[in-house]
């Protein structure tokens, strides 16, 4: 049997090289693109929880300013007293709830245990462990909910409007997004509602 010469060994293992980093091209891509696709069915079943969630209070549940929905059981969580007058109810509600943890807790009707979970386990970023969050932005009246998506450009659904608000998704910039019927994810919710307010008045 004739031996490999040491140049057909080489040329082999080059080509084997280069498969091999093919493959692990290939699955890291892979990978990623799963990540991301896993990002926008998490934001849509966000986004069709809030709506159950509006239907059955009349509002969204808000946001606190590091991007939660505020909807869970605080520490000083108690109900609301009876004698309150009815504007400052809500107001003394809001103050007992605390930030929804991504990942743990359940969006639901804090009042009422028995009532079905509107979300079992509010989702986290697939990397949340490296520093990667959804983002929540809500007036009550409409929300926006973002994530990073780390295919970037190439990724349906990336807006570039949405990266030049520059909204912290955690340890990147957002990219993708959903909001309440026709909110635009590139500008802000005050922004949106004083310009529908403008066109009212015209």
């Amino acid at each position: 049997m004739k031996s490999f010469t040491r140049s057909e060994i080489y040329g082999v293992g080059i080509i084997l090289l280069v498969i091999a980093s093919l493959t692990a091209f290939n699955l890291q891509v892979s990978l990623r693109r799963s990540r991301d696709s896993q990002r926008k069915a998490d934001i849509n079943a966000i986004s069709d929880a809030l709506g159950k969630y509006q239907a059955d209070f009349g509002f969204f549940p808000p946001s606190t300013e590091d991007g939660k929905i505020l909807a869970c059981k605080g520490e000083n969580f108690e109900d609301v007293p009876d004698n309150l007058p009815e504007d400052e109810k809500r107001a003394f509600f809001f103050k007992t709830l605390k930030g929804c943890s991504w990942g743990d807790d359940a969006l639901k009707d804090v009042n009422d245990e028995k009532y079905e979970p509107y979300l079992r386990s509010i989702p986290k970023d697939p990397k949340f462990d490296e520093g990667l969050t959804y983002f929540y932005i809500s007036n009550m009246n409409r929300y926006q909910i973002y994530a990073y998506l780390e295919g970037g450009s190439s990724e349906i659904g990336y807006r570039e409007g949405i990266v030049k608000r520059m909204l912290s998704c955690g340890s990147k910039i957002c990219s993708f997004g959903k909001a309440y019927s026709e909110t635009p994810l590139e500008k802000s919710i005050e922004e949106y509602e004083n310009e529908i307010s403008e066109k009212s008045i015209q």
